[in-house]
C-alpha cells in the first residue's frame, strides 16, 4: 500500500476531547514507593554508555514468578531483569557498520506474543534506523533479526548518520499479523511496521504505511503555533502504546499532547489532552541551544508537563481500564480512563522510601494487570531517569517496579487481575 503522507494541513485547528477535568499540580500528586528498583545504569565510559530508556514486562506461560522485565540502555543495548531486579542477561547494540557511522542505540521495546510459535521483544536502534528482533523463551533473550532487515525510514546509511530515524516503539496484533508502530526522531512521523517470517527462523520486516501528525496549530487566537526547537526539527513522538483489544494507537507527541489514532494509522487522529506548555511562543538561542520561552497565552492543558512521554494501559474487564502517561516536567504520572473520551482521573508520583530514590523524568513505563511474583495485583514499572544517590560528572538511570495495588489505592482505581491476558 502506498505511504500516508501530508495527511494533515501545517496547521490544524485542534479539537481536545477528554475530560478537562480537576487541575492537578505537582505537589498535589499522590505518592506511591517503589518496592524494587534494578542495578545503577552509568552512561559514561566506565559504565559502557548505559542509559536507561523504556521497559518492557514478558509474562512466563509457565510460571509467572519467572517473567522479566526488558529496558533499553542505549548505547550499551537491552537489560534483562527478575521481578527482584536482578539483572539475568544483557545483550549488547550493535556495532557501527562503518568508522564513521552511528553506533547501535536502543530507544524503546514492547512485547509481542504469538508470532508463530515465539514470543518477541521489538526494539527501535534509533543509531541504526532499523528494529532488532529477539526471541524470549525461559526468561532468556536471542536475536533472531533478519540480516537483510531494511532501514526504517530512510534510503541511504548517509541518511542514517543524521539521525532521524525509528525512536518510539510500541507492538500490536491482530488478525492480519504482527506490528510494531514506530516513531521517527525529530519529525511528526509514525510508520505501521509489519513484521515477517524468514528463513532459518529470523524476522524482518516491512514498512507498511506512515502518518505524519501536526508540526504546527492553529491557535483560538488566530496565530499560528509550533513548538520551539533548533531550525529544521519538529514536534517528536516517542511514548506510544496500542490498546490491543480496540486496535487503538495512543501517542504522546512531546511537546503538544497524547494523539489517540487507529492503530493502522488510518483515520483522524484526535487530541487527548495538551501539555501545559502547548501555545507558549518561545524563541530559540542558537548559542546557548535553548529556547526561551514567552508569554502564556492560557491555551495548553493542566495534567501534562512537558514532556508528554511513557504510555501504557492497566487491563479491566468490559472494555474498561486507565491510560498512563508520564508527565516527565513535573515527574508525575497523568490516569485517564481507557474507555470513552480518555477522561482524566489523578495524578501519582513513585517516591523515595526504604533506600529507595524515586522516579525522576521517566522516559518509559509500562502496567500489567496479571499477577506476577510479589505483586499480586499487577506491576508498574518506570523508566527512572535521575538515579539517586548521585555521583559526581555521571548520569544515573535504572527502573522501578511498584505495586499497582498501591497505586490504586491512593487514585481511588480498580485492581482487575482477571479482566485481561497479554497472551488471550
Amino acid at each position: 500500500m502506498r505511504p500516508l503522507s501530508g495527511l494533515f494541513l501545517a496547521t490544524l485547528t485542534i479539537s481536545l476531547i477528554g475530560g478537562a477535568a480537576v487541575p492537578a499540580s505537582s505537589s498535589g500528586a499522590a505518592t506511591v514507593y517503589p518496592q524494587v528498583e534494578t542495578p545503577a545504569l552509568y552512561d559514561d565510559e566506565a559504565g559502557g554508555n548505559a542509559n536507561g530508556d523504556d521497559p518492557a514486562i514478558w509474562v512466563d506461560p509457565h510460571d509467572s514468578d519467572d517473567s522479566v522485565v526488558i529496558g533499553t540502555a542505549k548505547e550499551a543495548g537491552l537489560f534483562v531483569y527478575d521481578l527482584d531486579g536482578r539483572q539475568v542477561q544483557h545483550l549488547p547494540a550493535p556495532a557501527a557498520p562503518g568508522p564513521d557511522d552511528e553506533v547501535g542505540r536502543f530507544n524503546n521495546v514492547d512485547v509481542a506474543y504469538g508470532f508463530g510459535d515465539r514470543d518477541l521483544a521489538v526494539v527501535s536502534d534509533r543509531g541504526r534506523d532499523q528494529l532488532r528482533i529477539y526471541a524470549i523463551s525461559h526468561g532468556r533473550l536471542t536475536d533472531v533479526t533478519d540480516p537483510a532487515a531494511p532501514f526504517v525510514f530512510n534510503s541511504t546509511q548517509e541518511q542514517v548518520d543524521e539521525k532521524e530515524t525509528a525512536y518510539g516503539l510500541a507492538t500490536w496484533t491482530d488478525s492480519t499479523g504482527t506490528y510494531a508502530l514506530v516513531s521517527r526522531r525529530h519529525r511528526t512521523s509514525v510508520g505501521l511496521v509489519k513484521l515477517l517470517p524468514k528463513p532459518g527462523g529470523k524476522v524482518g520486516y516491512q514498512l507498511v504505511r506512515t502518518l505524519d501528525l501536526p508540526a504546527s496549530f492553529a491557535l483560538p487566537n488566530g496565530q499560528s503555533w509550533a513548538p520551539c526547537d533548533e531550525p529544521g526539527v519538529q514536534p517528536q513522538v516517542e511514548g506510544m502504546v496500542v490498546d490491543q483489544e480496540k486496535d487503538v494507537l495512543y501517542a504522546a507527541q512531546e511537546d503538544v499532547g497524547i494523539w489517540r489514532m487507529r492503530a493502522d494509522l488510518t483515520g483522524t487522529p484526535v487530541l487527548v489532552d495538551k501539555t501545559k506548555e502547548f501555545g507558549v511562543p518561545g524563541t530559540y538561542d542558537a548559542e546557548a541551544d535553548e529556547c526561551t520561552p514567552g508569554a502564556d497565552p492560557g491555551y495548553g492543558g493542566t495534567h501534562l508537563a512537558a514532556d508528554a512521554e511513557g504510555l501504557t494501559i492497566y487491563y479491566r474487564e468490559d472494555g474498561k481500564g486507565y491510560l498512563l502517561a508520564s508527565s516527565q516536567g513535573d515527574s508525575t504520572f497523568a490516569v485517564y480512563r481507557r474507555e470513552g473520551s480518555n477522561s482524566y482521573l489523578g495524578q501519582f508520583r513513585v517516591g523515595e522510601k526504604d533506600g529507595r530514590d524515586g522516579v525522576e523524568h521517566s522516559d518509559g513505563s509500562t502496567v500489567l494487570n496479571v499477577p506476577l511474583g510479589d505483586f499480586v495485583e499487577g506491576v508498574f514499572v518506570a523508566h527512572d531517569g535521575e538515579n539517586t544517590p548521585a555521583e559526581p560528572d555521571r548520569e544515573i538511570t535504572g527502573f522501578k517496579f511498584t505495586k499497582w495495588g498501591d497505586i490504586a489505592d491512593e487514585l481511588d482505581l480498580d485492581v482487575d487481575t482477571d479482566g485481561w491476558d497479554p497472551r488471550d
